[in-house]
């Protein structure tokens, strides 16, 4: 009898050891990051012992996995709305304010009209127009050292991220060797360090688990491609930037490089790397094209005007802007030595979109698309047969190549593709064409009278201009006048026949009423003159107008009224996709204000979804804690239980001790 006491005793002794010893554990991991609480199971007792104890982590799987999902939208949109609210601050600043520029500028134009003859109110003009380039590369340069904070960041994030990968792995190779020897004390602790690891790479980027043979966990991207495997393999990310090397993409290299690496499908991702990338594309890559977008329509538009008028000088007006040249980026797969500049082509401002472009060079044609952020083509592509320029005068009437003017160095080879980042260059390179005060060309260059003689009310308008280029229009450069000298309207006897003379001879024609556009209703060599006229009223036989060239007409402010009037012009491009007969069109103001607009937008929603995400990340913590954190309350009063459980099988070996002894001395 004591015999078996001794052993009830014993085992109860080892058993409330091992309760202990867990409880114990648990309280002292309490702070400890990863740890999961664990139980000490014994089995049934066998010939009057308690049966071997077992130590299990107390773990939900179902809760793990989803705490890991949560995790990984979590810390992208916490790293989103981090990244994006600077911006969003930086651009909602009044002194950041690119429309406070534009408006100072136009307010100058408007002082300089008030004195047309004056160089100090045009000298102000320029001054805000450097502003406003100076206000554009300024804030160029915010989108640009934001971009350069996210790469490096990636570069952060991607190295940690590769250490965890080869961390899980080496993990699994110890939870398989530790497998095979199921009496290690070590085996929970390394399984706590491998789900802690694999958390972490959950606030990088999404992943999902799946269990392997011999206790190995693999690791797969949200996206499907693994990244750690069975029997020690993994792949680890790399960035590379093709053919932007300032734009940095997620890689998987395969089989430590020895293949072809996997690219990543960014818009899926999470976690800090996916939020990161978020930002770049939905916010950074946007801004800075339509900052160059809203730059450039702005210095077409002042060039295109100002070369239809007269400056101080008394000169054809000239460019007040300079438009930059951007060169293609040619992709790493490229067989050919060709390579493509592209700038906008004059006088198609209103037609670039905010968007990069992709040039294909396949079969003699000439593929051009606008792209997204992620290199997708945005509605169709255009294509067009190859010319060593392309612009609107080299390829079919009607066709939309976006305003674009692109240059080959030589015929590219088939398959070659470029890519065009105009406008993101365009907002931090704009210049200035001159700094001379006079070149400002506020006076139109043709003016027109009605003869003193004549006996009708009918007067003359003042005339539009529409062609200053000597090459195809009615215009001298050097000296600035008129081809073929002044012209003279003579209204005939004949009922709506009018004469019209100048240097090249007298065209009679017949006009229809309302007496609009007098050169285009004559025709010929008339219609391409540039500029034109409309009589008012019903002229008498006799009665004669004059058109000349506006020499010395410095207080002449026509055309500097048309300049003022680009301010309310819807001619920025809102859309890569529209009909015709949707308004599709946006005033400067109108384009930046949404520029910011958008910013805020977008930075808001992610605010809204990330605070849903913090609570949804805050209750599968609190699940899984539930079950595998260590609750003190629970575990003090375990302590209490074993402890007690522990004293009374002592208690049972010392009687067992007693009357062992008493049966020895008894036996004596």
């Amino acid at each position: 009898m004591s015999f078996n006491l001794m052993n009830i005793a014993t085992s109860g002794v080892r058993s409330s050891s091992e309760l202990l010893q867990t409880t114990s554990k648990n309280i002292a991991n309490l702070n400890t990051v990863g740890y999961v609480r664990e139980r000490t199971e014994h089995a049934t007792m066998v010939g009057n012992q308690v049966g071997r104890g077992e130590t299990v982590r107390m773990l939900n799987e179902f809760a793990q996995k989803q705490l890991i999902r949560d995790v990984a939208s979590q810390s992208y949109y916490k790293q989103f709305v981090t990244e994006s609210t600077r911006v969003d601050t930086l651009f909602g600043e009044e002194s950041n304010n690119l429309n406070s520029s534009i408006n100072s500028m136009f307010n100058n134009l408007q002082e300089a009209m008030n004195l047309p003859s004056s160089t100090v109110t045009r000298s102000l003009f320029l001054t805000d127009a450097q502003n406003m380039i100076d206000q554009m590369d300024r804030l160029s340069g915010i989108v640009f050292d934001q971009a350069n904070i996210v790469n490096e960041q990636l570069a952060i994030y991607s190295q940690e991220a590769n250490n965890l990968i080869q961390k899980i792995s080496d993990l699994n190779g110890q939870v398989g060797a530790l497998n095979a020897n199921p009496d290690n004390d070590n085996a929970n602790s390394v399984l706590n360090e491998r789900d802690q690891a694999i958390k972490d790479l959950a606030e990088l980027v999404d992943i999902e688990t799946l269990e392997g043979s011999n206790g190995e966990t693999l690791v797969f991207l949200g996206s499907g491609q693994a990244i750690v495997m069975e029997n020690g393999s993994f792949n680890l990310f790399s960035l590379d930037g093709d053919p932007d090397p300032n734009k940095k993409e997620l890689t998987l290299d395969v089989t430590e490089g020895a293949a072809i690496a996997l690219k990543v499908d960014q818009t899926k991702l999470q976690g800090q790397i996916g939020g990161l990338l978020a930002f770049r594309d939905q916010i950074l890559i946007p801004a800075q094209n339509q900052l160059g977008q809203i730059g450039l329509s702005i210095a077409d538009a002042f060039n295109q005007q100002n070369k239809l008028g007269m400056d101080l000088d008394g000169n054809l007006g000239g460019n007040i802007f300079e438009i930059p040249t951007a060169a293609g980026l040619p992709h790493r797969s490229n067989t050919g030595t060709a390579q493509l500049s592209a700038t906008l082509e004059a006088g198609k401002g209103k037609e670039i979109p905010a968007t990069d472009f992709r040039v294909t060079y396949n079969a003699g044609n000439v593929s051009i698309a606008a792209i997204d952020s992620q290199g997708n083509t945005i509605g169709t592509a255009t294509t067009v047969p190859y010319a060593a320029t392309l612009n609107s005068t080299t390829v079919p009437a009607g066709t939309d190549i976006f305003g674009l003017q692109l240059n080959f160095t030589a015929t590219p080879t088939d398959g070659d593709v470029f890519d065009v980042k105009l406008n993101a260059a365009a907002a931090g390179t704009m210049t200035l064409a001159t700094d001379r005060a006079e070149s400002l060309a506020l006076a139109s260059p043709i003016r027109t009278e009605s003869s003193a003689n004549n006996v009708s009310n009918a007067t003359i308008s003042v005339g539009s201009v529409t062609n200053t280029d000597p090459a195809s229009s009615n215009f001298t450069a050097a000296p600035p006048s008129l081809t073929n000298g002044a012209i003279t309207l003579q209204k005939t006897g004949t009922a709506n026949q009018y004469t019209l003379t100048d240097g090249s001879g007298t065209t009679t024609f017949t006009a229809t009423p309302p007496l609009e556009n007098i050169l285009a209703q004559a025709g010929g060599a008339f219609a391409n003159y540039g500029f034109d006229f409309n009589i008012d009223g019903d002229p008498a036989t006799g009665d004669t107008y004059t058109i000349e060239f506006n020499t010395a007409g410095f207080d002449d402010n026509r055309n500097g009224l048309a300049l003022s009037q680009l301010q309310s012009g819807q001619l920025v491009r809102q859309n890569v996709v529209t009909t015709a007969v949707a308004d599709n069109l946006k005033t400067f103001n109108e384009a930046y204000a949404g520029l910011v607009t958008e910013i805020g937008v977008v930075a808001n929603q992610a605010k809204t979804n990330g605070a849903a995400y913090d609570a949804l990340a805050a209750q599968s913590e609190a699940w899984f804690e539930s079950v595998s954190g260590v609750n003190l309350d629970e575990e003090a009063a375990n302590l209490l239980r074993f402890q007690q459980s522990y004293s009374a099988s002592a208690q049972i070996l010392s009687a067992a001790r007693t009357v062992f002894d008493t049966l020895l001395n008894a036996a004596r």
